[in-house]
C-alpha cells in the first residue's frame, strides 16, 4: 500500500506525513513545477513534480496508484477514478469518497460550473478550520488501519 497526495493545495500534508510515516507506508506527493521546494522530505516521503497543466497531478496519480492505495484529493474527479481503480479516497476535511456519494459530489460541482457559466454566482468552499483538521486526522487513521 502506497498513499497519493494531490499536493500542490493540500492543506494536511503535515498529518498524511506524521500518520503514514508513523505507519511505514510510502507517501507520494504529486504537485505541480510551480509549487517546486527544496525542502528535505522525511524518509518515506517522495515528492513528484508535473506540468503546470490542468489534471496534470491526477493523470500521475492515476497511472501510478494500484488497488489497495489511499488518495488525498479535492477533485472529485480523480476521487471518481481513485474509486474506480479500488483505492481507498479521502478529502481533506475528512469524508471519505464512496461510491454511494461521487455520484451525487460530481453532480453538484456540475450545475455549479453551469451556473457559473451562465453568470450566476455560487458560493465557495466553507473556510478549512482546525475541526476539519482533526476530522481528516480521524478518517485517515481508520484508512490506514482499514487498508493494513
Amino acid at each position: 500500500m502506497k498513499i497519493y497526495v494531490d499536493a500542490d493545495a493540500c492543506p494536511v500534508k503535515d498529518i498524511i506525513i506524521s500518520e503514514g510515516t508513523n505507519a511505514e507506508i510510502p507517501i507520494i506527493l504529486v504537485t505541480s513545477f510551480s509549487h517546486f521546494s527544496n525542502a528535505e522530505q522525511p524518509s518515506g516521503v517522495e515528492t513528484i513534480y508535473v506540468d503546470t497543466g490542468a489534471d496534470a497531478a491526477d493523470y500521475r496519480i492515476m497511472k501510478l496508484a494500484e488497488r489497495g492505495d489511499i488518495i488525498v484529493t479535492q477533485d472529485y474527479g480523480l476521487a471518481s477514478l481513485g474509486l474506480a481503480k479500488g483505492c481507498t479516497v479521502l478529502h481533506h476535511k475528512g469524508f471519505p469518497y464512496t461510491n454511494e456519494n461521487i455520484d451525487q459530489l460530481l453532480q453538484t460541482r456540475y450545475l455549479s460550473a453551469m451556473a457559473r457559466k451562465s453568470g450566476k454566482r455560487t458560493k465557495g468552499p466553507r473556510p478549512f478550520t482546525s475541526e476539519d483538521k482533526e476530522k481528516f486526522r480521524g478518517a485517515f487513521k481508520k484508512a490506514i488501519s482499514d487498508e493494513k
